[in-house]
């Protein structure tokens, strides 16, 4: 059997931070996809869906370090569905259980590597 997802999406919010019950360090934050097409008439539709992710571990403090609201990423992992009682009634939550990511943003001219200077004399003739 194969649970698979891949997601190319944009972050609605920054990470949020959460301890399970076993101490274990998670990060929680919703991707949205989009997609896009003309119909019949040759108008053109869009519609988004929102995604719930889930990452532990290492990968919870990457994303919790490097990621922030509009943040470009390609997900994968797999689809987990559980339930849980409100008022009591039955309530079903799907999120999607990150097993790596790809930063897809471009880089910031921040983020472009400081110019170097020489620190040889000028009269050095090589």
């Amino acid at each position: 059997m194969l649970n698979k997802v891949q997601l190319i999406g944009n972050l609605g919010r920054d990470p949020e931070v959460k301890t399970t019950a076993n101490g274990k360090e998670m990060v929680t934050f919703n991707i949205a996809t989009t997609e896009r097409w003309n119909d019949k008439n040759g108008d053109k539709q869009e519609r988004t869906e929102w995604h719930r992710v889930v990452l532990f571990a290492k990968l919870a403090t990457l994303a919790n370090d490097y990621l922030h609201k509009g943040s470009k990423i390609h997900l994968e992992g797999k689809i987990r569905t559980n339930s849980y009682d409100k008022d009591g009634e039955k309530r079903y939550s799907t999120e999607i259980y990150g097993d790596s990511f790809i930063f897809l943003d471009s880089k910031k001219s921040d983020d472009a590597p400081k110019e170097k200077t020489n620190s040889f004399d000028d009269d050095i003739p090589f």
